[in-house]
């Protein structure tokens, strides 16, 4: 297996939440899960903790990465700048084809509201965010979108919603979509802006922050 796919089955194991903040990573399963020696697998582990998933202990193995309530505020504050300028930056550029599949993804995402099954919603809101971001077409963009959307992707696509608030995203969606299909970029940014700040709220609402 090449170091990049290392590299990204184990960051697919962290931010999916098969191993959960704040525990020790299982080398000797993972290696045999991906059947790898623990070199390469250690080589991976240094580069998911230089993108803040994995904390490395001296001599004592590595554990996954906890969010703080600064990591939270600060790794949103950017999330939302990036989603803001990756809208911004999709309304001119976005195809006929590519509106038709966040269209598509967006009545799938109600349907899944209706039905209260908050998984498939979070499946198909994560699915709509990154199609944006393709949308904008800008490799450097979506690449720092993709190392920041990371770092707080379990927590921002299971976190539990109220009725109301639950409600209120289903409503900005409908926005954005809007805004898309009017090629409206200010709107659009805004938009996306307020929706990225809320979600954060949610964020430390339901605990999947600690401390300072």
């Amino acid at each position: 297996m090449m170091h990049d796919e290392v590299v990204s089955r184990l960051r697919h194991v962290l931010t999916e939440g098969e191993i959960p903040p704040g525990a020790r990573i299982p080398e000797r399963e993972l290696c045999a899960s991906f059947a790898i020696s623990r070199t390469p697998l250690r080589e991976a582990l240094k580069v998911l903790a230089a993108e803040g998933l994995v904390v490395l202990l001296p001599n004592r193995g590595s554990r996954a990465a906890k969010l703080t309530r600064k990591d939270v505020k600060e790794l949103f504050e950017v999330c939302e700048a990036l989603e803001a300028a990756a809208g911004e930056l999709a309304c001119p550029r976005i195809s006929d084809a590519q509106l038709r599949e966040i269209a598509e993804l967006q009545a799938n995402m109600v349907e899944h509201y209706r039905a209260q099954d908050l998984l498939s919603y979070y499946r198909c809101n994560r699915l709509i965010h990154e199609a944006i971001v393709r949308a904008a077409d800008n490799a450097v963009l979506a690449g720092f979108y993709e190392s920041i959307a990371a770092r707080i992707r379990r927590a921002r696509f299971i976190t539990p919603m109220s009725p109301e608030h639950w409600t209120l995203a289903i409503q900005e969606h409908e926005g954005i979509l809007n805004a898309l299909q009017r090629r409206d970029a200010g709107g659009l940014a805004h938009i996306l802006r307020n929706h990225l700040r809320r979600k954060r709220e949610e964020v430390v609402r339901a605990g999947f922050a600690e401390g300072e």
